[in-house]
């Protein structure tokens, strides 16, 4: 009975290590941006305050509010959820 219960512990430690092994593949072979054409705006340059603001709040810095409303998805008040 314990050999029993070792054999399908290392069986499903088995599974799962190959599974880990295929989905990190999977993920590795994925090219391409994500955020390319998918209507995001592009925060490289932004300070980290900025950045925080964005992902927190949804509000584009005053400096870029020109450049951020014509990428925008949103409702064109400049912010992400539209609240």
């Amino acid at each position: 009975m314990e050999v029993e219960k070792n054999t399908l512990m290392w069986v499903v430690i088995g599974v799962l290590f190959l599974s880990v092994l295929f989905l990190t593949y999977k993920a590795s072979t994925i090219t391409g941006n994500a955020t390319a054409g998918s209507g995001e705006i592009d925060t490289t340059g932004w300070t980290a305050n900025e950045k925080m603001n964005y992902e927190m709040h949804g509000t584009v810095p005053a400096r870029l509010q020109g450049k951020a409303a014509a990428s925008s998805a949103s409702s064109g008040t400049g912010m992400v959820g539209g609240c």
